[in-house]
């Protein structure tokens, strides 16, 4: 594997452990929608895929329907807005960056190599996120899922960032942790590493065939540092 110069992550599930203040946030909407309230682990099951998918799973579980009934209701658009307001809220209440997440970060900056994220949650909730745990001032640049007409596991946002700094697939590593997460890079060209500590709807992250998989970021910056250690090749 050639050296990166751009680290691009996943962010809920990745850097910051962000269910719990999601969670939150879904029960406040279904609450004031007078239904049932959904246990932690169904919320992680639907992360991934952006806020409004996450709120659909959430209203078809609570009406106990499929998910393609929620999808064309004229309750959604509504339901959606409460949502919106509802996590924005708690965006930075009980989420946390995973440990050493920051630290991995700021030796990148360092190192002089170019930090990425590219998620699928929108931005005005990526911002209040990020900005609630300072992890802004380590990254280059921020794809959020309504940066583009597309989102993830569409490779545009990743991609994108390669273009922005001139650099190669190859030279690159994407870092998440989920099959969403592998499939982006893979369509990229670009390495994979996934973390087993976040949201993959249920399943083994190496069920999804990555380059390699870390149980937390301690392990992790060690296989940077190795990495790093390797001597440069043409």
């Amino acid at each position: 594997m050639i050296q990166p110069a751009l680290v691009a992550f996943d962010l809920d599930g990745t850097l910051i452990d962000t269910a719990p203040e999601i969670g939150d946030a879904v029960n406040d909407t279904l609450t004031r929608l007078g239904l049932a309230a959904m246990p932690p682990d169904r919320v992680i099951g639907w992360i991934g895929h952006g806020t409004r998918e996450l709120l659909i799973q959430a209203m078809a579980a609570a009406r106990r329907v499929d998910a393609a009934r929620v999808r064309p209701s004229r309750e959604l658009a509504e339901a959606y807005a409460q949502f919106e307001h509802d996590y924005l809220l708690r965006c930075g209440t009980r989420s946390r960056p995973y440990d050493g997440a920051v630290a991995l970060l700021q030796a990148l900056r360092a190192q002089g190599v170019r930090t990425c994220v590219v998620t699928n949650k929108e931005t005005r909730f990526t911002e209040r996120v990020l900005a609630a745990h300072g992890l802004g001032a380590w990254l280059d640049r921020v794809v959020c899922g309504d940066t583009l007409p597309t989102r993830k596991p569409d490779p545009a946002g990743l991609l994108g960032c390669l273009s922005a700094f001139g650099i190669e697939p190859a030279r690159a590593l994407f870092v998440g942790d989920s099959s969403i997460d592998a499939a982006t890079a893979r369509a990229a060209g670009v390495p994979v590493w996934l973390l087993t500590h976040g949201y993959n709807m249920g399943r083994p992250v190496s069920d999804s065939a990555p380059d390699a998989v870390f149980d937390g970021f301690a392990p992790l910056h060690q296989a940077w540092d190795a990495l790093r250690a390797v001597p440069a090749t043409d």
